[in-house]
């Protein structure tokens, strides 16, 4: 039993989400990159780097949304919405990437400045105040992206969300090393550089963790698997559900369930049951795209 294709609001949510969160972007990162090399504070010039890269996976994001949104063909019966996810991954694999560059080169400025090796510039006030005004503009773009992500179910716009949180806190640890650098305390700008680094990677490997684990068919959590199966026991004629297994397409599922019917009864009755189970579970659960639906007589052993 097939479902429609996702509403129509979905996709001009995404367009929303990605044009907004690409052109915040694109502002921080020019002023932050400016600001942080003017103004010498390489907690900022971190921070600008990690908008850059926001920038260019933000793009590769936008690419594969809208070859996601293809219909179905011979050779993607279930459509291309997969792509959703490789677009996170392509999306965690820049983080990972980008943070081990930003940790490596802020570590290296802080043992310098600790050692003696080198001597910090005076970092301008104007530094804190992109700081703090990123923290501001990352939040507003948090909350709504979550939103979004959470009406749409969409593995792709969780991965932004995750990055926009991600940008909250190491905007705050610039912030923060930025005034400790104003007041005496030079070295603490660059290790807030290598504090942001660690928020960018932490987020990074989160985001492949999970898109993976959507890429491999992860098992049903436990309130879907219950919702599934109460679903089904609520048809008449369904004496069981003996077995549930899901593929992901997307933030799809596709789903083979097998139910335990009366044995006495004809196999049109059991087909008949069968097919209400399908329409059942694919009118209540947004979800679930299609549902193939086997059954078996009441004390049958079934492998």
């Amino acid at each position: 039993m097939s479902r429609p294709e996702a509403s129509q609001g979905q996709p001009r949510d995404f367009g929303v989400v990605v044009v907004l969160g690409l052109c915040a972007n694109i502002i921080l990162a020019l002023v932050k990159t400016t600001i942080g090399i003017l103004g010498h504070s390489q907690a900022l010039l971190a921070d600008g780097i990690n908008s850059t890269s926001d920038v260019v996976y933000y793009t590769v994001v936008a690419l594969f949304m809208r070859m996601a949104r293809k219909p179905p063909d011979e050779e993607h019966p279930y459509g291309h919405r997969q792509l959703e996810s490789v677009a996170a991954l392509v999306v965690g694999a820049f983080v990972i990437t980008t943070a081990i560059a930003i940790f490596w080169d802020s570590a290296n400025s802080t043992f310098d400045l600790l050692s003696g090796a080198k001597v910090a510039p005076i970092v301008a006030w104007i530094s804190l105040f992109v700081a703090v005004g990123t923290v501001l503009v990352k939040t507003g773009l948090t909350l709504y992206t979550y939103r979004v992500a959470k009406r749409t179910g969409n593995v792709a716009m969780r991965a932004l969300a995750a990055d926009h949180r991600n940008d909250i806190l190491s905007a705050g640890a610039a912030s923060v090393g930025i005034l400790l650098g104003r007041i005496g305390y030079p070295w603490v700008d660059p290790f807030a550089g290598a504090v942001v680094a660690l928020f960018v990677l932490r987020t990074g490997i989160g985001i492949v963790r999970d898109t993976t684990a959507d890429l491999m068919d992860t098992t049903l959590t436990r309130s879907v698997r219950k919702e599934i199966e109460d679903i089904a026991r609520s048809i008449d004629g369904v004496c069981g559900v003996d077995g549930i297994r899901a593929n992901r397409f997307g933030p799809f599922l596709v789903l083979n369930l097998t139910i335990v019917v009366d044995g006495t009864q004809s196999v049109d009755a059991g087909d008949d049951i069968a097919t209400a189970v399908e329409n059942a579970v694919t009118e209540r659960m947004s979800l679930v795209r299609e549902v193939h639906v086997h059954y078996h007589p009441e004390n049958h052993q079934h492998h």
